[in-house]
Formats: C-alpha cells, sequence, structure tokens
C-alpha cells in the first residue's frame, strides 16, 4: 500500500509540474539563477526556462508567435509595445531599475569619470546597440548630454547586446558600457571600483525603468503568474538590491 501511494504521489507531481519559459533581457542574466533558486523554494515543481537576449529583438520574436509566457525587459517600453499589440495579459509594471557602469580590464585614472573616454588612450568603446538595447540608448544619452557623442562616434563598437558588451570591455576595447549589475556577478569580482570600473552619473541618462509582463499565451497559467509575482515580491527585490539594481 505504501508503494501505491508513493507512486502516486510521484504522478499527482509529474502531472502538477510545469514547464514555464522566460524571455529575460540579457542585463538580468547575472541575478537571473539566485531568483528562480529563491522562486523555485515555494514553487519546486515549476521549471523555469529562460532565454536571455536583447530586449528589442524578443519583442520582434514575440509580436511573431515566439513561444514566451513571461518577459522581463529593459525597459519599459518594449513591454508597452507588446501591450498595444494585446499581446499581454498584464500591464507592464516596473520590477527594478538598472543603472550604467564604465568597465575596462586595465587600471585607469576614473577622476575624469564620463569623460575618460575622450582620452587620446582610450581608441574603442564598446556599448549595447542603441537601436535594440535600453542600455545602448542610455549611454548614448549619456554621451549627448556630456557634450561628448560628436567627439567620440568614431570609437563606439557595438555590441548585440549588454551581456556582449561586457565581453567586449574585457577582451576587445579599452572600455565598455555596462550594466553596473553585472559587475556583481562572482566572476566580475576581480574587478575594482574606480581602478577598473565606476558608475555613470545618474543625472546624464534617464533612469533605466525595466518592465514585466505576463503574455497572451500564458492565459491562465497559474505558474507564469505565479513567476510574475515572484518578480515583484520584497524576496525579489532584495535579489535586485544584491546585484546593483534600484527598486521603488
Amino acid at each position: 500500500m505504501k508503494k501505491i501511494v508513493l507512486i502516486f504521489a510521484i504522478l499527482c507531481s509529474t502531472v502538477f509540474a510545469g514547464t514555464i519559459n522566460v524571455a529575460v533581457a540579457a542585463n538580468v542574466s547575472y541575478a537571473i539563477n539566485e531568483l528562480i533558486a529563491e522562486f523555485n523554494k515555494t514553487n519546486p515543481d515549476t521549471k523555469v526556462e529562460v532565454t536571455l537576449g536583447s530586449s528589442g529583438k524578443f519583442t520582434a520574436q514575440i509580436q511573431n508567435g515566439a513561444p514566451f509566457d513571461v518577459f522581463l525587459s529593459a525597459d519599459m517600453k518594449f513591454p508597452q509595445a507588446l501591450e498595444k499589440d494585446s499581446l499581454t495579459i498584464t500591464k507592464p509594471v516596473i520590477y527594478a531599475q538598472g543603472s550604467l557602469a564604465i568597465l575596462s580590464s586595465k587600471e585607469l585614472d576614473f577622476k575624469k569619470g564620463i569623460n575618460i573616454v575622450e582620452d587620446s588612450n582610450i581608441k574603442k568603446i564598446a556599448i549595447a546597440n542603441p537601436k535594440t538595447a535600453p542600455y545602448g540608448r542610455a549611454t548614448m544619452e549619456a554621451f549627448e548630454n556630456a557634450n561628448l557623442k560628436e567627439k567620440i562616434e568614431n570609437k563606439l563598437v557595438y555590441a548585440e547586446s549588454i551581456s556582449q558588451t561586457v565581453t567586449y570591455a574585457i577582451t576587445a576595447t579599452d572600455v565598455g558600457f555596462i550594466a553596473k549589475s553585472s559587475l556583481y556577478d562572482e566572476k566580475m569580482s576581480k574587478y575594482k571600483e574606480n581602478i577598473n570600473w565606476i558608475s555613470v552619473d545618474s543625472k546624464l541618462y534617464t533612469p533605466i525603468d525595466q518592465g514585466v509582463v505576463i503574455l497572451k499565451r500564458a492565459q491562465g497559467n497559474k505558474e507564469a503568474k505565479a513567476f510574475y509575482d515572484f518578480i515583484l515580491s520584497k524576496e525579489a527585490k532584495d535579489i535586485f538590491l544584491k546585484f546593483g539594481y534600484l527598486v521603488k
């Protein structure tokens, strides 16, 4: 009898277990594993399949029928566009605010702040593509507000996503404008503030409100709703704070 009960319990857990597909902005890649681990403490039977990439590209894919249940965007513009197209079942809500940092694998004198990009020894500057990546747009806004855009445009190297920008910054360019959150990944601990990186003055760019929505495909999906609710919870906010984000 005990064996029968055990088998029944296993079958039930399999029946009610589910997988949700989540499109996640590349800048959240450093925090997502910890977020999922925390979510699974209360939702152990839900498997969260994550696809990382550019928010702009995700938006185009979703508009063309990509099978995602939840979308964590790098800004509010893209989930708002999906809501306008009637492709969401929730309104876009801010889950965190992202911020910019300047990173280099070299030891640099950052006393000049963002104006360091004018230096003659800074020949290549990595930024995320401003056409598809919110952090790229924020970087260009910072350059414009600091009256640097025309002076350094020929130095710019465009990456497809903010995570690729980090790779460029430490392997192929002199500096890169990255999501500050990436610096809180364990692998980045060797890069030190004021030696390898500094924060970009937040007055130079519009705060990066990052938005989350449940997509139309997930209508009635309780597990997708549970993950969405978790992303807006205090537990998730504490994790976002830990990874360098601002939260409201």
